[in-house]
């Protein structure tokens, strides 16, 4: 069975981009997201195995996100999506409970390496 992947970003490019390179490397993507406030609601409604969060986007950051939902739900595979030099924001993700990050532009290869681990720490 797909592992099922929830994909938060404020750029709908970004999330196509996502959505192409996850559904070509076998995941199943069962919701987007364009905010936090959707991207929190979206997490608690389809319960994924891993969400992609940008971590800057508007009205909820995806670092506010984050924190919500890994309260939530502690066991919660989350991947951040930043930008270069972004780097203060990933590592206080990364102590928030996020799993790893992946930079922008992304690489296919690169994020389904990231997915995988992520989703291998899961299981641990």
């Amino acid at each position: 069975m797909a592992n099922r992947v929830l994909i938060a970003d404020d750029a709908a490019f970004m999330r196509e981009m996502l959505r192409d390179i996850l559904t070509d490397g076998g995941y199943e993507v069962v919701g987007e997201a364009a905010d936090g406030n959707e991207a929190v609601s979206a997490f608690a409604k389809h319960l994924p195995d891993l969400l992609t969060l940008d971590i800057v986007m508007p009205r909820k950051s995806g670092l506010e996100a984050l924190r919500e939902i890994v309260a939530a739900h502690p066991g919660a595979c989350v991947v951040m999506c930043s930008a270069l030099g972004q780097e203060a924001l990933v590592m206080e993700a990364l102590e928030a409970g996020a799993r790893d990050f992946i930079v922008k532009p992304f690489k296919p290869d690169h994020v389904l390496e990231v997915a995988q681990k992520a989703l291998a720490k899961s299981d641990d």
